[in-house]
């Protein structure tokens, strides 16, 4: 006796079966109308500054400076890599390097003027396209996209701005 067995979709990709693909299904159609916005706010820099590098942008923006190898944590990139990247983006004037004051061992990053004049015109130009967006929907949908991002922002491990500011970080 023959038997079959049914292919089964790679867990998480729509159609599979889980219950979350219509919550995944929707983030990835969510996540391609932000990256058209963070596409268009970049635009205008983008000869100065690479997705990868704004990252490193934000991340300094909302932490203060930080040890080197915390920030490559945070992009999620390696630390011996990261540090030829970051070489780039002192030759850029975005973020300046120095000794940590505890140990001369340990290099720590910080954003320079230029690199904070960028992260502002970025995000402000990334805020007004999202409130172009926003400005479309109703009071209830205004209430639950809210709600939606910061649950996701926060299993993301990304910080509110109004933690940012509480913490002073």
């Amino acid at each position: 006796m023959k038997t079959t067995t049914a292919a089964l979709p790679p867990s998480g990709d729509p159609g599979s079966g889980s219950p979350d693909d219509t919550a995944l299904t929707s983030a990835l159609t969510a996540s391609r109308a932000l990256l058209g916005v963070i596409a268009r706010s970049l635009a205008p820099v983008m000869d100065t500054v690479t997705l990868p590098q704004f990252r490193v942008l934000v991340v300094l923006s909302n932490f203060g400076p930080l040890r080197m190898g915390d920030l490559a944590q945070h992009v999620g990139a390696n630390q011996s890599s990261f540090s030829r990247f970051a070489d780039r983006m002192v030759a850029g004037g975005l973020i300046a390097r120095s000794a940590s004051p505890g140990s001369r061992r340990e290099v720590i990053i910080s954003l320079t003027a230029e690199g904070a004049r960028v992260y502002a015109e970025v995000t402000g130009a990334r805020k007004k396209e999202i409130a172009l967006v926003l400005e479309k929907l109703s009071d209830a949908e205004l209430d639950a996209v809210r709600a939606g991002f910061e649950v996701f922002a926060r299993a993301a491990g990304e910080p509110s701005a109004d933690e940012t500011l509480i913490l002073g970080i």
